[in-house]
């Protein structure tokens, strides 16, 4: 799968992309990266790529040519129309039904906003996509449109050594994830849970299963809502507990 990131800061994206598993996937082939600077497309002879807002106001506005220039440059690599996001907080929040439909595209194009963000025109031009990461705002784009690509391409076969840990982790099914142990078996006075010991697989599932429902029940209780649950265990962990009047 191929990722092809418009940023200003392109050191910084180039440090977080080639580190730990995305490396380690880009050198087996399974990712590709490409980082554009946006500044290399400004026309501009200082490579200004933003200029104060009209109506007035704080800040300023990454300006629309570069911006777009930067996109061209992409889109004839890639040979296509491209899913293209915008990195924002001003939209819907990415999910991880997000993360697994966007592994089936070949390739994405995320735009890293900056400043007061970027003029409307050449968003409305070749955004397709406008995603943020959560209700809070961020200097720049970049950490978002790295958030993305690293839960993205968690989904993407081949990527993750062990092919099931894509699909036993939090938020998986509408669940939050399960506590996980390791050695030793005792530590300051806090035991493992006898079940994993247990050496019986099918006690072992159930029980995880049945901690991810109770963790996700304390913790996020609206995601229960659409969680893929079975008739049984809805009955179990979210009815009602009956009044002291009945």
């Amino acid at each position: 799968m191929k990722f092809y990131v418009l940023t200003i800061f392109p050191e910084l994206m180039e440090t977080l992309l080639r580190s730990s598993i995305l490396g380690r996937a880009e050198k087996n082939g399974f990712l590709d990266f490409h980082v554009l600077n946006i500044r290399d497309y400004s026309t501009d002879r200082h490579k200004k790529t933003d200029d104060y807002p009209y109506g007035g106001g704080a800040g300023m506005v990454m300006t629309a040519q570069p911006v777009y220039d930067a996109y061209e440059a992409a889109r004839k690599e890639i040979g296509g129309p491209v899913r293209t996001i915008y990195l924002t907080p001003a939209a819907k929040v990415f999910t991880q039904k997000d993360a697994k439909a966007y592994a089936k595209e070949e390739a994405l194009i995320l735009l890293c906003g900056h400043y007061e963000g970027v003029d409307q025109r050449v968003l409305d031009e070749i955004v397709t996509d406008e995603i943020s990461i959560g209700d809070y705002v961020l200097t720049g784009g970049e950490p978002a449109a790295w958030v993305l690509i690293d839960a993205i391409s968690r989904m993407v076969p081949g990527v993750l050594t062990n092919e099931t840990s894509g699909e036993q982790e939090s938020l998986e099914g509408g669940l939050l994830e399960y506590p996980q142990y390791t050695r030793p078996e005792l530590w300051r006075d806090h035991r493992v849970p006898e079940i994993l010991l247990s050496g019986d697989h099918a006690k072992v599932d159930a029980w995880r299963r049945d901690q991810a429902i109770l963790k996700t029940k304390a913790v996020r209780p609206e995601l229960l809502a659409e969680a893929e649950l079975t008739t049984k265990e809805r009955a179990r962990f979210l009815s009602e507990p009956p009044s002291h009047d009945a």
